[in-house]
């Protein structure tokens, strides 16, 4: 009979704390605490135990940035569902009722560290990981014995010992936590139900409220929301900081979303999308709280997910390679057409989209072969498009891949195909979480780059596997959304890795303006970054700004957040090589701003190439291109459109 277990932390009323103190209401009542702060000393998480009643104590936390209250007294758990315990007593009558014994706290761990490593590819060249840990080492029951009333009477019993490992790092950055389950001698099964853990927040705090990953976004309080809130969850607290909730390594669990407690005001719950069944040793994903002065910090500091994912697992990674890709219809020769522009152009792929192999979804679909009335001849196209150094790309639907990965893959490998996007992926539970990233794994295997689309969101898997290129879950051009939409995206979905937002530079459906569109492809970070995702080769009518984007690249040396508002506008420089590329998109407003360049070599001379929306251009884009010399201390004044932007790439002058 399955008894069910609650790890539990409550939360009590909320309290105003010193930044050196904990809970001064239940001082009296506090049986252990530690505290950990971050390694400049600005952010600091406080853990304590405290007794709620006679023989029961409980656990909880604060965050803290420069002594202001980021995160108000909170609880963390884990719920089990699990025959592990002979007995549960306190719920056999009442198994809905939250249920808590004493955690004993058997010892701290502590760790630092400073260190650097290189990805791959990615925002920046090097990425720092500097950090303060502790492991709080907790017993559940130990071997003591104890009388238990049954329906013949009385008889002798021992409770097993169960083990529970809390993980918290602080870095500059933020806080992460996680649960552990450590290694037991006959591999303990457990049954996890959700987790109890929650987020109380001071009052008066904003959310940038999203119900589903290709939403829209809606500026709410913390009340009365329609429905859970999609992560990353960046909130603005009255006192000026910034904040976003996000998760990091989710890759076999089930994935968490954001709800409001029904019983506790202004407080957030982890929302788990279903059970998750674990063998020991094992550790849920880290829940990561971003803490930043001003909102800029907050996707400059994102590497925070990265860190806390594995290092890179493929010895091999010549075969990776970003780059830019155009979408082609589902013809031999329109891809060719493709394939000419992309050489043309500095592209490096074209992509062919759903339907190649038969309808997406059906089952009966062979992602292996290519459908009859389809006029593609593949290994044709691959052969002409690899004589160009331009790769291909294909479009495969989950429901082709699900039980035929290898035989996929093989035939993919055959052909020369670069890369596979995924479509209409399931998300959401541990099965389905563990399919996606073990499909990812094995398409290494292959040397297969993989883009995956719908409602999948990162969580830091692209540096243990790199060949994970990019993700959609993402309101992109395929919705057509508003620039004051494309101004919140940077401050909340792309602090959780890069984004497929398929840039749609022709298409008359747009709601921003060319230069807007242009801005993008250096504000939305994508290493595989659909340029004309809508559009044909025939579209270009020799439009003197498309020289943008043949010289962006989609990966970078460093990158600075110059400038941001959400929902207003923001300003991203990023580097490669010698070369500074900025992008700076406003909302629906027009917007004058001064673009400070102090962040060039101070010994060079630059030229910098601007493209800004122009409606005196005799053009159908309206898109000027000026040149200007530029240094480290000018200072470039920008004015805008509604729902426009500015592109720029500053060249160094050798």
């Amino acid at each position: 009979m399955f008894r069910t277990f609650l790890i539990l932390i409550f939360l009590s009323t909320t309290i105003t704390l010193k930044a050196n103190e904990v809970s001064t209401n239940y001082k009296d009542n506090v049986i252990s605490s530690e505290k950990i702060s971050s390694p400049n000393g600005k952010l600091s998480f406080h853990f304590y135990q405290k007794k709620i009643s006679k023989t029961t104590s409980q656990m909880y936390y604060n965050v803290f940035y420069n002594n202001q209250e980021v995160v108000l007294e909170s609880e963390l758990g884990v719920l089990i569902q699990n025959n592990l315990f002979e007995s549960a007593l306190a719920i056999e009558n009442d198994p809905s009722k939250f249920w808590c014994e004493n955690l004993t706290l058997l010892s701290v761990d502590n760790k630092s560290e400073n260190s650097t490593w290189k990805p791959i590819y990615g925002e920046r060249n090097i990425v720092k990981n500097n950090y303060n840990e502790i492991i709080l080492h907790f017993n559940k029951y130990g071997e003591k014995a104890h009388i238990e009333k049954g329906e013949n009477g009385t008889h002798y019993n021992k409770r097993r010992s169960y083990n529970m490992d809390v993980i918290v790092r602080v870095y500059d950055e933020g806080v992460a936590f996680r649960y552990h389950f450590p290694e037991t001698s006959n591999g303990l099964f457990l049954h996890i139900e959700g987790e109890q853990t929650s987020y109380a927040l001071p009052k008066n705090t904003m959310a940038y409220y999203e119900r589903w990953a290709q939403g829209p976004y809606s500026y709410l309080p913390l009340k009365n929301w329609p429905g859970e809130s999609e992560r990353p969850l960046t909130l603005d607290l009255e006192n000026g900081l910034h904040v976003s909730l996000l998760e990091a390594e989710m890759i076999d669990y089930s994935r968490g979303k954001f709800k409001l407690s029904k019983a506790k005001p202004n407080t957030i719950n982890l929302s788990m999308y279903d059970k998750v069944d674990i063998i020991t040793p094992y550790s849920t994903p880290w829940r990561v709280i971003m803490v930043a002065e001003k909102a800029s910090e907050l996707l400059e500091n994102n590497d925070i997910i990265l860190n806390l994912n594995q290092p890179n697992q493929i010895k091999n990674t010549s075969w990776i390679k970003p780059g830019k890709v155009i979408r082609s219809n589902l013809t031999t020769k329109e891809a060719k057409e493709c394939v000419d522009f992309a050489a043309e152009r500095n592209l490096q792929y074209v992509h062919l989209d759903a339907g190649w192999y038969g309808p997406e979804m059906k089952v009966s679909s062979d992602a292996t072969t290519v459908s009859k009335d389809k006029d593609i001849k593949m290994q044709e196209l691959v052969n002409y498009a690899a004589k160009k150094e331009i790769g291909i790309f294909l479009y495969i639907n989950q429901r082709a891949l699900t039980n035929n990965l290898d035989e996929v893959f093989t035939q993919c490998s055959n052909w020369g195909i670069k890369g596979i996007k995924f479509g209409f992926v399931q998300i959401g539970s541990s099965k389905w979480s563990t399919w996606m990233h073990n499909a990812v794994k094995k398409a290494a295997e292959y040397q297969l780059m993989i883009d995956v689309h719908d409602e999948y969101r990162p969580t830091g898997f692209s540096r243990t596997y790199p060949n994970l290129m990019t993700q959609e879950g993402i309101r992109g051009n395929e919705e057509m959304p508003d620039a004051t939409h494309n101004t919140i995206l940077p401050f909340t979905r792309f602090l959780a890795g890069a984004g497929d937002y398929t840039i749609c530079y022709y298409n008359n459906r747009i709601k921003t303006t060319h230069a807007h569109q242009l801005a993008l492809s250096v504000v939305m970070y994508s290493p595989i970054q659909f340029m004309y995702w809508y559009d044909k080769p025939s579209a270009y009518q020799g439009e003197p700004e498309i020289a943008f984007f043949d010289a962006v690249p989609t990966v970078w040396d460093d990158t600075k957040v110059l400038q941001g508002t959400p929902g207003k506008y923001i300003v991203t420089a990023r580097k490669s090589k010698e070369d500074w590329f900025i992008g700076a998109i406003t909302n629906t407003d027009a917007r004058e701003i001064n673009i400070s360049l102090s962040f060039l070599d101070k010994n060079s001379n630059y030229e910098a190439i601007i493209y800004n929306d122009d409606d005196t251009v005799n053009t159908r884009t309206k898109v000027g291109v000026n040149k200007a010399k530029v240094k480290n201390s000018t200072v470039l004044p920008i004015k805008m459109k509604a729902s426009g932007g500015s592109a720029i790439h500053i060249k160094k002058i050798i």
